[in-house]
């Protein structure tokens, strides 16, 4: 079983690595806030942190549509 397809590693990835640190604010809502208001001054290293802090948010909405289109196949 490929850890990628287990919600619970998925669940602690996103509370762990995607909100760290937690304050005063998750690091990724920082992120996404700033590439909302146009990206301004951002540098390499902020992309890179976005996508590290993003992957586990991506992986479990990749997750939740997999688990439901495979659900309705059946």
């Amino acid at each position: 079983m490929s850890p990628f397809n287990n919600w619970k590693i998925i669940v602690i990835l996103c509370l762990t690595l995607g909100l760290a640190p937690y304050f005063p604010e998750p690091h990724i809502v920082g992120k996404i806030r700033w590439i909302a208001g146009g990206g301004n001054g951002m540098k390499i290293m902020d992309w890179f942190d976005t996508i590290l802090h993003g992957f586990p948010f991506v992986l479990l909405i990749i997750f939740i549509v997999h688990k439901f289109s495979n659900k309705n196949a059946s």
